[in-house]
């Protein structure tokens, strides 16, 4: 007979490999798309302005996170109704699809007006995919994890994410290198995207032979699943409400490092492309590396003093990030940048965590798709357009520090009303608490 102990150690790694690596295949699109939004401007969203395609094609990117809570509007109640596993194959065969099929598009050379079109049309199946897996996966990972130990077990969904994006990011970059920008404009900037299949084919196997998690299993045998989670989440508007706003400087600060900021870089203080994907890279890395730290010392310690703190050094960080970039170098842009991407990476090992912690368990796939997508799509999809809007109607490089603070200190008001009330424990009635619900 086999030890029980070794079979729940060995399905709990089971299980953070294939949802992980389902996220890092999401992240690996979202860092594609992003480092080759210049290529994708210019085949879809044709301009005399080359400013006006970027735009564009920031629009697109933004418009998937629009979609995000539709997909968890769907996929959310799904994973409460009929189990985690299913829903997270069902995200993943969605999105991996969809990835694909944005590698064998059309442009406007050839099809016309059409082309723009079926290139938003796939984002938003890529966002409405996107949107039902944050809330499953999560779910899914601090489930396993069990109380002392979500914190570090649901930091590596963000580690995968930004080790998604960096793949993303490696292969964009380093096509373009080889081949040169002249080729990739023609034809390469499709085969990151079809990269996706394989990866696919690979995460696919690994969620298909998963178990569901147990506090889901356990919950469906007592016959204690939800009939209508999406109609019970709101019976905790106050949940809702807190991971809404934490959640804002999650979303804005994680954009700023692994999206806008290469943009900034290259296209505003014209650092050359070298160190432009170097100092991405590298805070990139830094951010990942700490999270595992963060997720475990606020297991031990407790999240909002923590979150608290380095809430408010990232705020006060990214004000500095703007306001010296007129005078940057790259010498002295880099301290800077390394400052937001460390507390970037401390802030959001324990975001996720702290999200399941406010939900119960027969709702909260459904509680976090809709308190997540929202927030991600409005100051973290959106953020490199706001900004690049915000340089170009203003004339003022240092504007957008305007949008990253004000996120901060939403989420930092968010942090300071949190209460020890407002946790659920393991183990405990899965009915909203009396004063769950804001006036």
């Amino acid at each position: 007979m086999g030890n029980p102990a070794q079979d729940t150690v060995r399905k709990r790694r089971r299980a953070f490999l294939g949802a992980t690596s389902g996220h890092l295949i999401e992240w690996y699109d979202y860092g594609v798309y992003g480092f080759l939004a210049v290529y994708i401007g210019q085949a879809f969203f044709v301009s005399d302005d080359p400013t006006t395609s970027l735009l564009a094609s920031f629009a697109a990117f933004a418009l998937s996170f629009f979609i995000r809570p539709l997909g968890g509007l769907f996929f959310g109640p799904l994973a409460d109704k009929i189990g985690r596993r299913k829903t997270l194959i069902m995200a993943l065969v969605m999105m991996s699809g969809s990835t694909v099929l944005l590698g064998l598009l059309p442009t406007y050379a050839s099809l016309g007006i059409a082309a723009p079109i079926l290139l938003i049309l796939v984002r938003c199946v890529q966002g409405f995919s996107a949107g039902g897996e944050i809330g499953t996966v999560t779910s899914f990972i601090s489930e396993y994890a069990g109380p002392g130990r979500r914190g570090f077990a649901t930091c590596w969904l963000m580690v995968t994410a930004v080790l998604g994006l960096l793949l993303g990011g490696a292969v964009a970059n380093g096509m373009t290198w080889v081949l040169g920008a002249e080729v990739m404009q023609d034809w390469a900037w499709r085969v990151p995207f079809l990269i996706a299949a394989p990866l696919g084919f690979i995460s696919m196997y690994i969620r298909l032979k998963l178990e569901d998690s147990p506090e889901f299993l356990a919950l469906q045998r007592a016959g204690q699943t939800s009939r209508a989670p999406l109609r019970e989440v709101w019976q905790w508007k106050r949940a809702i409400a807190l991971v809404f706003f934490i959640i804002t400087l999650h979303s804005s600060i994680f954009y700023l490092v692994l999206t806008f900021a290469s943009t900034y870089m290259a296209k505003i203080l014209k650092f050359d492309s070298g160190t432009t994907l170097l100092y991405v890279f590298v805070a990139s890395f830094s951010a990942a590396f700490v999270m595992p730290f963060g997720g475990a010392f606020t297991d031990k310690y407790g999240r909002k003093p923590f979150l608290m703190v380095i809430g408010t050094l990232a705020t006060l960080a990214m004000f500095w990030l703007f306001k010296m970039a007129p005078t940057a170098t790259p010498a002295t842009f880099f301290a800077p940048l390394m400052a937001v991407a460390i507390l970037f990476g401390l802030y959001a090992s324990s975001t996720y965590a702290l999200m399941s912690e406010l939900l119960p368990t027969r709702i909260r796939s459904t509680g976090i798709a809709v308190a997540y997508n929202v927030p991600v799509a409005v100051f973290g999809g959106s953020a490199p357009l706001i900004s690049t809007w915000l340089i170009k109607v203003t004339g003022d490089i240092t504007s957008p520090w305007y949008f990253y603070v004000a996120t901060g200190v939403v989420s930092l008001i968010a942090l300071v009303v949190l209460r020890k009330e407002d946790f659920v424990a393991s183990g405990s009635p899965q009915v909203a608490p009396a004063g769950a619900a804001l006036a």
